[in-house]
């Protein structure tokens, strides 16, 4: 079917007539593919020099010192990481479920937290007071004295009559510490939303919790993902601190098999179990990071 003008509606050329020649490509353009190419080529060569530099580097500073043998022995001793590796891997399927429990409540309890310091009016002043003398306290306290108030001063009281196991105590640390520093992020993301979000939600008929809870919190949570996910790396690594409570996890169990061996490889094998859990969340973090700043980017001169 033809427009009035003669031409078809899928942009093509009217019948009868011949199809317009392609455009050639200009030199310009030729001259910078070739610019591009040449600049490729480079960094590829400079990436190979700046890695065998490196190499010859750690080579000459670490595998070609005197006690170098030595040191190989006492922490990289393979025979020993493999005969250490059932043990310390049961360590740390208690350290995966004490993070996996820690991560569910340190969002749910620091978005509370978040909540009530965005909370309007006089009437609120308690509580926004609470949520601030909260984050402040715990903000400032490091996360081993927690763990010791929390382990041996809490069950002190004798609260509660039956004991409960080292790995409560430990996630009720964790989270305590932990949403501290994501309710500040989530009050960052929810204080980014413009406040015409707001008032275009309440002049819809929306309530304040109907509004924080469909407009708001969304989009503030899409804006601080990479920060949390940063305090989720984070939270990755102290989770090894339960050990000072006494909990059998993979620190503990590798300074057992350390104390069995007189070497010290079971603490790298460890060292290496948390490394292989947080290579997935460092690399999915850049990934998202890159992906929202393309996004933004869009139609933008960069």
């Amino acid at each position: 079917m033809s427009s009035p003008s003669g031409r078809s509606r899928t942009g093509g050329s009217p019948p009868g007539e011949a199809a317009p020649p392609p455009r050639a490509v200009s030199a310009v353009e030729l001259e910078r593919r070739a610019f591009r190419k040449r600049q490729g080529a480079a960094s590829v060569v400079i990436s190979i020099v700046s890695t065998l530099v490196v190499a010859v580097l750690a080579w000459l500073l670490i595998i070609n010192t005197p006690g170098w043998a030595r040191v190989q022995q006492q922490f990289f001793n393979p025979e020993i990481a493999l005969a250490s590796l059932p043990r310390v891997w049961d360590g740390f399927l208690l350290n995966l479920r004490v993070l996996a429990m820690s991560a569910v409540l340190v969002l749910l309890f620091g978005l509370l937290l978040a909540t009530l310091r965005t909370l309007r009016g006089p009437v609120w002043l308690p509580l926004r007071a609470l949520a601030a003398a909260y984050t402040d306290v715990f903000r400032g306290i490091p996360l081993i004295i927690v763990l010791y108030l929390v382990g041996f001063g809490i069950p002190g009281l004798q609260l509660i009559p039956v004991r409960l196991p080292v790995e409560f105590w430990g996630t009720l640390a964790l989270t305590l510490t932990y949403s501290a520093y994501v309710s500040e992020v989530f009050r960052a993301g929810i204080e980014a939303v413009h406040p015409s979000q707001r008032h275009a939600a309440r002049s819809l008929g929306l309530s304040h919790g109907q509004t924080m809870r469909l407009v708001v919190v969304p989009q503030a949570f899409r804006k601080v993902t990479p920060a949390l996910m940063n305090d989720f790396v984070a939270m990755q690594k102290d989770v090894g601190l339960i050990s000072l409570l006494g909990a059998v996890d993979a620190v503990r169990a590798a300074q057992i098999e350390t104390a069995a061996y007189f070497n010290f490889t079971p603490y790298v094998v460890a060292a290496l179990l948390f490394v292989l859990l947080a290579i997935p969340t460092i690399r999915l973090t850049d990934w998202y990071t890159a992906r929202v700043r393309a996004r933004e980017q869009i139609g933008g001169i960069v």
